[in-house]
């Protein structure tokens, strides 16, 4: 008994270990992928477009039907009454007979048919057509969607991220300020100092401690929102961070905007609009045109008391005269929007293009921000060092040295933000220039 207790608390202790080893940034995407409810929309979306295609596609097969009735009425569907000449043997004169002939009280019929369309002016084949391109545009739509995903993905991954470097500058701080309590607190017992200093000192440590109390409950909530978002559990849910700590410049990832344009899953998007668009223009010229079709049958009735059953062949052509009158106008209307989605279409690269280059900026001022912020670090450290150096000589205030402290702490968070934005920037480049 004793034994299996102590197996059962070291599989309890080798689970915790498993759930609390920390997700890569690849890891969490790779969950977003699997478990995220807009991606698994997306694929039911795909196969959605899957069975329209399939739909469409039995239009081209044989229209078959079938049907049955049976019929009683209170009095027979076809009377008449009538007078029977009856021819007597001579010398008797001829007479007549009332005859009432009641038919029909009864019945019953059953019937099977099949109809192939010949012609039907190309919509069962343009419509096929656009079934294809809504299972196309599902499948691009589906792409798309999984870039909405890692990249929130991501965005999500490095608020935390950034958070839990915050609280490492935090914790630089707090031992700092730790270190220079316990000092100014000798220098107080000795008289050296005043107890203002001291309190000056308690005042910084009471704001860096409400600071930490802000970032425990945004590391929170940011860890719950990405465990949501990618479907892992927050018992034990942790980050590691694999990227460098200074990123590369990125002058080795630009992509010439009108290329790039080319390659994106939005600009397939647009050329399915205007080609699904040219496809309504022909199924709509088409309802002009007549419909021939072929077609054969079996039919069994019993109205008279007897069974009576025969076979038949036809073919059959409609054509919609009224259609004549409106469709010039239904025609017009189709040409006018396959003209708008043209037109879309032209300016939406036009914007897209707008947008490569303003990423592209924004990524560069994001690197160029992650070099200043450097700059700032290193003269803020600097500046700490001999604001100690002089506090320690008597030669600057302790207010001075915490404003070093202080402005330390800033630099560094600024880099972070610095280093947060730039990998945002880095991953929304690369999606919009496909690669």
């Amino acid at each position: 008994m004793r034994r299996s207790l102590l197996w059962i608390c070291g599989l309890a202790l080798a689970v915790e270990t498993v759930s609390a080893q920390p997700y890569t940034l690849e890891q969490c995407r790779s969950m977003a992928l699997e478990h995220n409810v807009k991606v698994r929309n997306s694929a039911l979306d795909r196969e959605i477009a899957v069975q329209v295609k399939r739909e469409a596609m039995t239009h081209y097969f044989p229209s078959v039907s079938a049907g049955a009735m049976i019929f009683a009425a209170n009095r027979g569907m076809a009377q008449m009454d009538m007078e029977v000449p009856v021819e007597l043997p001579a010398p008797l004169p001829s007479m007549s007979v009332p005859f009432s002939l009641s038919l029909l009280k009864h019945g019953k019929t059953a019937g099977v048919g099949a109809v192939q369309p010949v012609f039907a002016g190309g919509q069962i084949f343009y419509g096929n057509r656009l079934a294809r391109i809504g299972q196309r545009v599902a499948e691009l739509q589906s792409a798309l969607t999984e870039d909405e995903v890692l990249l929130q993905t991501e965005t999500y991954f490095r608020q935390l991220e950034s958070l839990e470097e915050k609280m490492k500058t935090l914790e630089a701080s707090e031992a700092l300020l730790d270190r220079l309590h316990r000092e100014v607190s000798l220098a107080v017992d000795a008289g050296l100092t005043t107890r203002i200093d001291l309190l000056r000192v308690d005042l910084r440590r009471q704001e860096v401690a409400s600071k930490r109390l802000e970032l425990e409950n945004g590391l929170a909530v940011s860890r719950m929102v990405l465990c949501q978002y990618v479907g892992a559990s927050t018992v034990g849910f942790d980050i590691r961070s694999e990227h460098d700590v200074t990123p590369v410049p990125p002058t080795g990832y630009y992509v010439d905007p009108e290329e790039a344009v080319q390659r994106r899953i939005e600009y397939q998007l647009l050329d399915q609009n205007v080609e699904a668009s040219r496809m309504k223009k022909r199924m709509t010229s088409g309802k002009r045109l007549p419909t021939v079709g072929v077609g054969a049958g079996y039919v069994y009735h019993d109205f008279l008391q007897r069974d009576h059953d025969f076979g038949m062949v036809y073919a059959s052509v409609s054509v919609p005269i009224t259609e004549w009158w409106g469709g010039s106008h239904a025609t017009r209307q189709a040409e006018l929007k396959l003209q708008q989605a043209e037109n879309e279409r032209q300016n939406s690269v036009e914007l897209m293009v707008v947008e490569i280059r303003q990423t592209w900026n924004e990524l560069q001022q994001a690197y160029k921000q992650i070099l200043l912020a450097d700059q700032s670090i290193e003269q803020a450290t600097e500046n700490l060092r001999l604001n100690e150096q002089y506090y320690a000589a008597g030669t600057v205030m302790l207010s001075d040295l915490l404003d070093a402290q202080m402005m330390l702490e800033q630099c560094r968070n600024q880099r972070t933000d610095a280093c947060n934005e730039y990998y945002r920037s880095l991953t929304r480049y690369l999606q919009i220039t496909g690669r």
